[in-house]
């Protein structure tokens, strides 16, 4: 099943006339949208990005969200992941918003950190999702607790958890894709393991290892140096993949120094974030008060399809993408749009030819 998963790379190759309108000085739709349905969660992850990303919180009610899917849908995006500054499931909507998405003829992801999940709605969920990937950086009870920021017991729920989603999966022999990821910091080292075991055990269809992210001042202290150290570890721990289970890590981003071969940001016209005040940003790196430059609007106070079609975000689009922005150090390491700014980057300005699409297609392709 895992044969054709992208896990460290882009899938533009498959959307190639969006990318050309985009070319031609069209404004495009997003083809993905990252969004929370709260910024609200319930661990205190030692390696959170979500601690730097505090903006003004308004309130995301039903009424809100549903416009938010509809609008998507009119406008053209293909994909809605439930991932971003919060935590999904403290949202009483998750379930409805993910059923109405999917009926919206969205594809629907979550990533959570499953506590929360409730398991008498995996039969209502998982039918919906094109995956679900269950965010947990260990494989130990006691580094879990540690690591994650939170009780010992929530480890034992969240396996649990996991195995009946599993089982669900197999019963109904459903196409989602159930996942874990592993955000990796140097001081995790003892946990790749234990955790690319873990999974195994529980039956998942992947784990993905990836980088920890850090803002452009350093406040996480990543010391990107350190994952060099790391390689034969990760290698090890892909060797535990098996037909069935793909251990894999981000390499280009976690072997890469935290640099940039680009200045300019080319990717939020294709996938872009929101947070979970409902706050529409290029990203996830500029949620920030501090960063209100680059604010486009709020999903709580107008509806997307209009702040998509104003010219304040075009005008921020067009900000990212010149002279007077610089991803190298204006904003944090390693973003959610790295893979798609590096293509888009050698096409654009490195006079790069946009690929033929590629006969097979990967898994989760609106995904990009």
């Amino acid at each position: 099943m895992t044969e054709n998963m992208i896990l460290d790379g882009h899938k533009l190759a498959w959307h190639c006339e969006r990318v050309e309108a985009w070319l031609r000085g069209e404004r495009i739709a997003p083809i993905t949208m990252d969004c929370s349905l709260t910024r609200a969660c319930n661990y205190k992850c030692v390696y959170c990005y979500g601690q730097l990303q505090t903006n003004d919180v308004k309130k995301m009610t039903k009424e809100v969200i549903f416009n938010f899917l509809d609008d998507a849908a009119e406008i053209g995006v293909k994909a809605i992941s439930f991932v971003s500054d919060g935590e999904s499931t403290c949202s009483p909507h998750l379930y409805d918003a993910v059923a109405y998405g999917k009926a919206k003829g969205l594809d629907m992801a979550l990533g959570t950190n499953g506590y929360l999940l409730r398991d008498d709605k995996l039969d209502e969920l998982l039918p919906d999702l094109t995956y679900l990937r269950f965010n947990i950086s260990a494989g130990e009870r006691a580094r879990y607790a540690e690591i994650m920021g939170c009780k010992p017991e929530a480890y034992d729920k969240v396996l649990e958890t996991i195995r009946k989603c599993v089982a669900v999966k197999k019963k109904r022999r459903l196409p989602v894709t159930i996942g874990l990821q592993m955000v990796l910091m140097p001081q995790f080292a003892d946990q790749v393991l234990p955790l690319a075991r873990l999974g195994k055990e529980l039956g998942v269809d992947y784990l993905v290892i990836k980088h920890c992210s850090d803002d452009e001042t350093g406040v996480l202290n990543v010391d990107y140096s350190k994952y060099f150290a790391m390689e034969g570890l990760l290698k090890e721990a892909e060797a535990l993949s098996t037909e069935k289970y793909l251990v894999k890590a981000k390499w280009s981003k976690i072997m890469s120094g935290g640099g940039r071969c680009y200045s300019k940001c080319f990717g939020p016209p294709f996938i872009i974030q929101l947070s979970g005040s409902g706050l529409v940003a290029p990203c996830g790196m500029l949620f920030n008060d501090k960063y209100m430059k680059y604010h486009i609007g709020n999903i709580a106070e107008k509806r997307f399809k209009d702040i998509w079609k104003s010219d304040r975000y075009w005008e921020v689009m067009d900000l990212i993408a010149s002279e007077k922005f610089d991803a190298r150090t204006m904003c944090g390491t390693l973003c959610l749009q790295h893979k798609v700014n590096e293509f888009l980057w050698e096409v654009k300005e490195k006079g790069g030819r946009l690929p033929p699409s590629p006969k097979e297609e990967p898994m989760h392709k609106n995904f990009i």
